[in-house]
């Protein structure tokens, strides 16, 4: 088979499986996921991101290639923008639940006023997972084309775009963990399959108390 063509057809696989995952957990009943599970929009296939860099709390530099290996979710928000505000502490909750070698969190603020301005809010909320990543030229808006606040990027373990979300989210919902798992799950296993998967192994419907039928809730570009 060729190389290309088994790739692609991996992912495209890859890619029908998370469809159904989304599917279902927009059916939950956490209101502010099911909505968001609504809007999130599935690429057909990975988009390149602009080799984006930032600072760390300690003002040193980072780049979003030192995250490839694993799947990121990549969040520009600000302290001033209320709906960030409020779904932060649900991404520090997903943080502690799934962070480690196969995923993490990456909140981008793009604050004029920097660290002393998110270390504040960190603070004020009970912020105690995610690390803390500064933009505050805003660069990440006009780099990854963001046009409104927050906007949630998925990314693989090659540092592409999988997918997208414009709008808050409970990101530690239970449908919504259980998709962000099949993503780290099934990603690597397109990465490291020579041969297409089987329609078995392709099923990321089954976790647990997420619904395993429901309303497609998803949009596919």
């Amino acid at each position: 088979m060729n190389p290309f063509f088994s790739l692609s057809l991996n992912y495209s696989r890859f890619v029908a499986a998370l469809v159904v995952v989304v599917s279902v957990a927009a059916t939950g009943s956490f209101s502010v996921a099911q909505d968001a599970m609504r809007n999130l929009v599935l690429h057909a296939s990975p988009k390149p991101v602009a080799q984006l860099s930032f600072g760390d709390a300690q003002g040193l530099p980072q780049h979003l290639t030192d995250y490839r290996g694993k799947v990121a979710l990549l969040n520009v928000w600000a302290t001033w923008c209320v709906p960030c505000r409020h779904e932060m502490p649900a991404l520090d909750r997903l943080q502690a639940a799934l962070g480690g070698a196969e995923f993490a969190v990456l909140p981008i603020s793009i604050d004029r006023g920097g660290k002393d301005v998110v270390s504040k809010f960190y603070t004020e909320v009970g912020i105690h997972n995610l690390g803390m990543y500064l933009d505050s030229a805003g660069k990440a808006t006009r780099e990854l084309g963001v046009f409104g606040l927050p906007t949630t990027l998925l990314l693989d373990r090659e540092g592409r775009e999988i997918a997208r979300l414009i709008g808050p989210a409970e990101w530690d919902a239970p449908g919504t963990v259980a998709f962000i798992k099949c993503v780290i799950s099934r990603d690597k296993t397109a990465r490291s399959s020579k041969e297409p998967e089987s329609a078995e192994t392709s099923s990321c419907g089954k976790h647990g108390d997420v619904p395993t039928s429901g309303p497609p809730g998803i949009n596919k570009t």
